[in-house]
Order: structure tokens, then sequence, then C-alpha cells
């Protein structure tokens, strides 16, 4: 017989007492006697009962002496004595358990269900009460959150019978028989009465967790024994939880301390979600003795100003400051609302260690500033391979509800999670849930029960916790640490609070949720409710608590009265640390550097990045590109032409051999988008990769280069974030078509462009998009370039259209060479990667530096009659155009670097020319787009002997035409125009 489908973990019992059975019926229970001789088909029962037949298998139930029937229907693969069980006790047989149920636990060794006669109790009656059991702890574990209490304001409704007993073949009549358990911190046997208590206790009170749907049981059991063994309860001490009383005061008490100074000042108040708090504080110090060395933190604005005084200890005193707001003159143009600001500091935790925590800057734009903090913390990790497990640097992001449900870039960044180039080892989700998005219902903006249900893609666990319960509320983080630390996965907590004032604190909430604001305007705030509970149960007097506010406030007054009295300006800080030796400003305060490397080395590089290892087996045309590379270092080649693949090539693999380290991402990388790179080489015969640029020599730095997903938006704003973190690496993005990068638009405006101005940090990130009219249609044809002129000002970045391989060669050295630390936007080329006019040589490299514009040395100035000054591609088409009017009486001059704009060089190769001639802008792109705009607003005063026109494109709504013949068409009347 084999009993382990009935039976589960209680096989083997079963199977010793039927050996029992089949030497002695009578050595067995009178119940196990009948389902025996039932299952063996025998043709008498105990009772005088007639045997069971019919078309179940072992037969359906015809019932027995006692009256027991059934209809002979359960199982169609069963047999009749189960359905005739299952019947006498007035329910149905549900269906056997799917797979990943856990596994029923019977009760059939516990002696007492055995002690009754069988006409009160059948074997299969026990095991269906059983599994009645066991399928109640299974729903609470499944759907308890639906039903638990974690709304402070009462308006949630949970479902209305889902978990009553009836629904699971059990009854109250039930209440003290006893049954078997799983239930992690029971027993073997508990009764029904405390079993309901058990899980009504872990998984419907203060806390709701959802964590079911996890696909990796591992997870779910050690959850399910975490939360079980404790019924999701912290056992806290006395100091412990004055502690937690504390941290509530403090918050509480410096929103108030506020209110009252700078009436109607913005400021965006924790208020109703205080318990955050103690939440951010048991995390940081559960961090800490868990190995976390370092947290950071990225948030919108709720909350931010309490945060940062109470959790980061930024003095008070500055905080005043920034109210008091009184110095306007140093500020022109630049800082942000105190809202927005970033702050690091070193917090001492039990045991003496240190955490460092750093508090990211960021807009107002909700949930931007997501992927900036996890590319923060995996350069973190990364920098001398300081956290191979990402155990010891932690991301920590606290998101709005009406965000987290509404910004997509939310789920860009989920998706990062656990992708090889991307993951930080799990990062922690604080929802700030305020049942409110400024004055938009749930139910207008969203389309799931929970904010937090988008995380559902990730099958991690989620907690719902109630803000008015601060206890659970800890032990909700500290659980949230440890599952992080011990699974490296994301965890999130939905802080269910509210919120006391409107989205600021300038506005009437009650014009829009007038029910809502009239429970909030009667109810105690969460520290007095924890207070009056500390009081009830004996730990701590109400004068007590009563002085810790009195403290708390008196500390304030002191703070302010100093701000004041001293007239402290409003502080900004940073360049300091890893930043010390790099700088930003103008780019005329930083020499250049030498970027050549000599020709010998160069030879060298050539020979490593053009080798495999042995049994290696690249693709037949890779094959041939490695052989064509290598010809480079032999006698004589030195002078062979290479294509922009060689020369950034040999950028990067020279950096690497300095022992600068390269990060460098974006859609189709590894390989490139049009297959010029080949950075990472596939074996055709087992799929294994194999990455020349690390194997240059031993000791290296190393490059880690990723083709990322489909996102712009989620990976840009992880790249500026790495960047922010590793000012010693070179760090690249690269689009897959240049035009792609308007969908990352935020980060460009809020982030890239802005950064020094508004919070004086500094990137280096590299933006490479490919750029230029080719007849592939309005999609795939323009970068945006003149979107990025449009930000320039006071140096803050670099915008740059190159013509040759060695160009960038010396670019990307110079950005990593120079302590000049700003971002740099590359117009790269398509047709020009393979093109026989745009190459370059060993000897480029090994000589000269970037040039910021490249003069015409062939055309005699003193007898010109025009100039034409252009970028990227189209120098190219006119160079052509040119020789074949043969045009040797027009200037062509080439603008390398177009922010800033070089007006040294381009006055020193203007200067031959005679005044008045005519100084001709040309550009593919249309008269509203490009750089015509932004080169006419910033033309040199010292030029204007000379006459600045246009030749363009008309202008467009869009970048340009969808046909190939048309673009022909188009790229011939420009050229023709430019050299007329």
């Amino acid at each position: 017989m084999d009993f382990d489908r009935d039976f589960g973990v209680n096989q083997v019992f079963v199977e010793d007492m039927y050996e029992r059975w089949r030497q002695n019926p009578a050595a067995v229970d009178e119940t196990w006697q009948v389902y025996f001789a039932a299952l063996a088909g025998e043709p008498a029962a105990p009772y005088g009962g007639q045997p069971a037949v019919g078309p179940g298998g072992n037969g359906a139930g015809n019932g027995n002496a006692n009256g027991y029937a059934a209809s002979g229907s359960a199982y169609a693969n069963g047999n009749g004595m189960q359905a005739a069980m299952a019947a006498s006790a007035g329910f149905s047989i549900p269906p056997p358990q799917g797979a990943g149920a856990l596994a029923p636990v019977t009760p059939l060794s516990q002696p007492p269900f055995f002690e009754r006669r069988a006409a009160d109790r059948t074997a299969r009656e026990l095991k269906e009460l059983q599994d009645g059991v066991s399928k109640l702890i299974q729903a609470y574990r499944s759907r308890g959150h639906l039903f638990a209490n974690i709304d402070p304001l009462g308006f949630r409704q949970p479902p209305s019978d889902e978990l009553e007993l009836r629904h699971f073949g059990l009854s109250e009549a039930l209440l003290d028989k006893p049954f078997s358990t799983d239930l992690a911190g029971g027993q073997g046997t508990m009764s029904l009465r405390d079993i309901v208590a058990h899980v009504q206790k872990t998984y419907t009170r203060s806390i709701g967790v959802e964590f079911m749907h996890g696909e990796d049981p591992s997870t779910r059991r050690w959850l399910q024994e975490r939360m079980e063994g404790t019924q999701n309860e912290a056992l806290l001490s006395r100091e412990e939880r004055l502690r937690i009383l504390a941290r509530l005061t403090e918050a509480e008490t410096l929103e108030t301390f506020l209110h009252k100074k700078y009436v109607g000042k913005k400021r965006f108040s924790l208020e109703g979600g205080e318990s955050l708090i103690p939440l951010l504080d048991w995390l940081i110090e559960e961090g800490g003795q868990r190995g976390v060395e370092e947290v950071v933190i990225g948030m919108a604005h709720r909350g931010r100003l309490n945060i940062l005084a109470n959790i980061l200890g930024k003095r008070t005193g500055d905080i005043f400051a920034e109210f008091e707001d009184k110095n306007a003159q140093e500020l022109l143009g630049r800082g942000d609302v105190k809202y927005h600001l970033g702050y690091s500091s070193d917090r001492e935790v039990k045991g003496g260690k240190k955490v460092h925590l750093s508090l990211a800057f960021n807009p107002s734009h909700l949930e931007w500033v997501n992927t900036v903090v996890e590319g923060r913390v995996r350069a973190k990790q990364d920098r001398e391979d300081r956290d191979p497990t990402r155990e010891r640097v932690m991301p920590v992001l606290i998101h709005g509800d009406a965000a987290f449900a509404g910004q997509g870039l939310v789920a860009e960044g989920l998706n990062l999670a656990n992708l090889e180039g991307y993951k930080t080892g799990g990062t922690i989700h604080i929802v700030i849930n305020n049942q409110v998005g400024f004055t938009t219902n749930p139910e207008d903006g969203r389309s799931t029960p929970y904010s937090t249900d988008v995380v559902r893609m990730l099958r991690i666990p989620v907690f719902h916790v109630n803000g008015d319960d601060p206890e659970a509320v800890v032990w909700t983080v500290q659980l949230a640490v440890d599952y992080r630390q011990t699974f490296q996965q994301d965890v999130v907590v939905d802080l269910v609070c509210y919120r006391k004032y409107g989205h600021n604190e300038g506005d009437e909430p009650s014009f829009t949720q007038p029910q809502m604001y009239e429970v909030i305007r009667r109810k105690p705030p969460p520290r007095a409710i924890y207070a009056q509970a500390l009081v009830e149960q004996g730990e701590v007097t109400q004068n007590e608590a009563d002085a810790l506010v009195a403290q708390t406030s008196q500390r304030l007054e002191e703070s302010l009265e100093l701000t004041r009295k001293t007239g402290a300006p409003r502080t900004m800080s940073a360049m300091a640390g890893l930043w010390a030796r790099y700088k930003g400003g103008p780019e005329a305060q930083t020499p250049d550097v030498p970027t050549a490397v000599p020709l010998e080395k160069l030879r060298e590089l050539v020979r490593a990045i053009g080798r495999v290892p042995q049994g290696f087996t690249p693709h037949e045309k890779i094959g041939k590109l490695l052989a064509d590379r290598r010809k480079l270092a032999e006698p004589g080649g030195e002078t062979h032409p290479f294509d922009w693949g060689v020369g950034e090539h040999l950028a990067f693999a020279s950096l690497l051999d300095e022992g600068s380290p390269i990060r460098f991402s974006g859609q189709d990388s590894r390989r490139g988008t049009f297959s010029h790179r080949h950075a990472v080489l596939v074996d055709v015969k087992d799929g294994q990769r194999f990455t020349p640029l690390n194997g240059i020599r031993e000791g290296q730095a190393k490059i880690h280069i990723y083709d990322s997903p489909l996102s712009e938006a989620g990976v840009v704003g992880y790249e500026y974030g790495f960047s922010l973190d590793a000012p010693d690496w070179l760090v690249c993005w690269e689009a897959q078509f240049g035009d792609f990068v308007n969908a990352a638009q935020v980060v460009i405006d809020q982030f890239i462009s802005s950064a020094e101005e508004k919070w004086l940090r500094l990137s280096g990130l590299v933006m490479l998009l490919p750029h230029g009219f080719e007849g592939a249609g309005p999609e795939h044809s323009s970068a945006r370039l003149e979107r990025f002129l449009s930000l320039c000002a006071e140096d803050n970045m670099q915008v740059c259209n190159l013509t040759t391989p060695a160009q960038l060669f010396h670019l990307l050295r110079r950005q990593v060479k120079r302590p000049w630390r700003k971002p740099l936007i590359i117009m790269t080329p398509k047709s020009l990667l393979r093109a026989k006019a745009a190459v370059s040589t060993l000897n480029d490299l090994a000589t000269g530096t970037f040039q910021r514009l490249i003069p015409d040395a062939q055309v005699d100035a003193k007898k010109a009659r025009k100039v034409l000054l252009c970028s990227g591609k189209v120098y190219f088409d006119l160079a052509a155009a040119k020789e074949l009017k043969k045009a040797h009486d027009v200037g062509l001059v080439r603008v390398e670097q177009i922010y800033p704009l070089p007006e040294a060089e381009l006055a020193s190769a203007l200067a031959p020319y005679r005044d008045g001639t005519e100084v001709v802008w040309v550009q593919e792109e249309p008269f509203n787009m490009g750089s015509w705009y932004f080169l006419q607003a910033q033309w040199p005063k010292t030029l204007a002997r000379l006459k600045l026109s246009v030749v363009s494109r008309p202008a467009s709504a869009s970048p340009a035409t969808g046909s190939e013949a048309s673009h022909k068409y188009e790229q011939q009347l420009l050229l023709d125009q430019a050299l007329a």
C-alpha cells in the first residue's frame, strides 16, 4: 500500500499500523480495522457493516452498520471508504493539495484521537479535519494580510468571511480538540483554539505579510519560522521601548516646532508617519549588527528634514538657517530647497561599530533618485572590490505610496535588482503610505489593491505595517534587514500611516478628503498613542513622557535662538574624501593633460586586444577582425589606418593598463549595436565569454561591460549614480540609438546638467549617443544635440561631435586624466564606424592630444571666399563635395567640442581669413535643431568682423524624413547650398 498521497508526513506511522492489522486485525483501533479492510477489499467489515463497493477504485460508499453513507463520487482514483467517512461528518472531500502546498500534517499518531469509538470519528474524518486545519493555517499565511489591522485611520475593510472555520470543514465544536500542526513556535499538537489564536496573532494584527507568492520554498520557510516563532512580535526590553518613545518624541516635536516657528512654510511634514524615525533607527542598528558598514538612502521630500535631523544627525541650527534664508547673494542661481538636499554622517551602533550614512540629494521628480542610489551603492561595493558579497553597503529607498504605484521608473529600477551588472545585494524599500497622493485617492491613482503590488514582479516579501504600532514597525524592519542580509534580495516595508496636513503645509486637504481629515483631526499622534500604552504597562509615567517632549522642545528653542543670534548662513558641503583631488568650475582653470601613449606601448596593447585564450573559438568574422588588429603591431603597422572600434579599444586598454577601471553599459554594448565593438567575445562551440580587454596583463585594472535591459531612464540614472562614487573610473553609458536618450530626459535635466549648481556634486559620466542623418528615419537620426546645448551654462558639461578614432582616443583619456570632472556627451557616428575616410593610425595616438577644433590646413585663408564650420558626420560629406566641385577657395573647419565652446581655438583658426569673409555654420539637422541656435547666441564678439550664417535643413517638427530617397535629395541640396 502507498499511503503517501493520503497521509503525507505520517506515512510511516500508517504503514506500521497497516502491517500490524495484517498480522492481527484486533491489534489496531476499530476505526483502522474498517479503513484497512476497505483498502484490502475484504468482504467483511466490523460491527456487521456491508462491504463498500463502487466505481471509486476500492469501492464507493454503501455505508456500514453504523449508518455512514456517501455518494460514491469522491476521488476518481480514491476509495469508497474515504467518501463514506467524509459524508458522515457532513462535508465533501476537497481535491488533493496542489504543487507547492504544504504537506498535510495529520494527528494519527496522537492517542487522544483514537480513544474514541469508531462511531464517533472515522480515520478518514480525522484526516479531512486535519486537512482542514492545514488549509486554515495556509490560508492565514497566504491571505491573512487582507484581514490585518494595518490602517491607523480604520477605513480599510477586510473581505467578509474568507477565514471562517466553516470554509475549512471545521466548526467551533472542535475548538478544544487537538490537531497536529507545523506552526513554528507552536507545539506538535495544539488545540484548534490555540492554532487559530496563533495564526491570528501572527498574520492579522498590526502586520500583514505577503510572502507566499515567493517561488523559493526556502525563503517561505525562513519567513514562517521567524514570524510564527515570534508571532510577529518584537521582544523588547524597557530600555528599547523607551528608545522608541524617544525617537517618536524627537520626530513629532521637530515637526510641531517648525509648524509654529515657520507658519505656512513648506517642509513636507512627517506628522502621521513619525514611526518612520524609529524604523530607520532600528534599520541602521540591525544592519550594523548584521555586517552593514554603509547605508545609502534615497527618498523624495516627505519627512526628509526629520530624517536629516533625527537619523543623520544634521544640526538643527543648519536646518533653521535654511528656513531663515539670510544669504541671498551667496546663492544666486545656486543651491536647492531644503527638502531636496543630501547629507552624510557616521552613526555609532551597539558595540561601538560605526555605520556611514548617506542621504542622496533628490529633485522633486518622485522616484527618479531610485536608480541613482543603486548606482552609488554598486560603485561603493565595486571600488577596489570592497564588497564582493554585497553585504557591507546597503541601499534603502523611501517611497510615497502614490509615486510607487504611479511612476514607471519604479519598475525599471526593480528590474535591475537581480541582473549581473546592476544587482546590489537587495534593497530595503520603505513606503510612506499616506493613503492619498496630493489630492488623489488610491482608487483614482492605481489599479491594484496595494500601492506595492508592482514588486510582485520580483516575488519578494512585502510587510504592511500599522504606523500607529511602533513596536510592530520595529519588528518588521528587523525582519526585513535580516531577510536582506540572508538572501541578498529586495524586501518591502509598507508603512501604512497618514498625512496630518495637506500635500504641503499651505494646502487645505479637507477640500478633497473631508471624511479622512475629520478622522485625522480627532486622532492622537503615534507618539501619544505609544506613550499611553507604555504608561498603562507601567514602563513609564505620564510625567516622564511629557518631560521628554519638554526637553526636546527646549533643545530646539536653544538651537533656533543661537542660529538667529549668530545669523548663521546656509551651508553646502561637497568635494571631500574621495572627491578631494577633483575639481569643477570653469574649464579654463584646469590645464590640459598629455593623452598620447608611446608607440611601443600601443603595439603591446594591440597585441593584447587581438588575442584569445588557447582553445577559444571565436566566430569566423571575429577571428579575422582580431587578426587585423594584431597586424597593427607589426613593423610599419603604425601607419596603417584603423576604424572607430580600434581607437576606442586602445583608449580603454591604455587606461586599464595605467590602473583606471572602466564601467560601460548600454543596450547591446558588449558587441555594439552596429557590430563595431566586440568587447566581449563568445566561443561558437560552448558559448563561453571572453573579454580581451581584461587580458592585457597581470594586475591591470578591469573593464566591467554589460548589456543593459531595455531601459534608458533607469540605466542612465544608475550609471550617473555610479559615477558619483567612482571619480577615478571611466563610467560610460551608450544609447542603442542616440534619440533613445530622450527617454532619460529627467535624469539629464535634474541630475546630469544641474547637480553641480544645485548640490555641488560632480560627475564624470560619459554618454555615447549615435547621431547622424543617414536616411534611417526620424527616430534614428538625431540624438537631440540641441537639447543638451540648451542646458549648457557655466561649463556644467562637455558636448562633443567627433570625426576620427584618434579624437575619441584622446578625449576618453582626457576625461580620466584631467582632475576636471564634468559629464561628457559624445555624438558618436554610425556610418562612420567603418568609413574609409574616418580612420586614424597608431602614430595619431602616439602624438598630439584632443583637438577641440580642427582647422583646414589645405586652404589659402587669404584667398578663401567662405569658411564652412561644421561638426561630426557632415564634415565628410562636405569634404567629398568640396573635392568634387574643386572648391579650393572654401575653408572647412571642424568644431569637435561644441561646449564649452573653444573660443580661443576658434579665433585662432579664423584669424587668417579676411574681414567680412562669410562664415557658414553647416548642420544636417533642421534649422530649429542642432547647434545653430546655440552657436549664434555664443558667437564670440572677437569674430564680429566675420559674417555668420547657417545652412541647414528647413525648420521642422520632426528631426528627419522617413524616406531614404528624400534624405538623399535633402542632403544634396544642403551640400550644394553650403558650397554655392
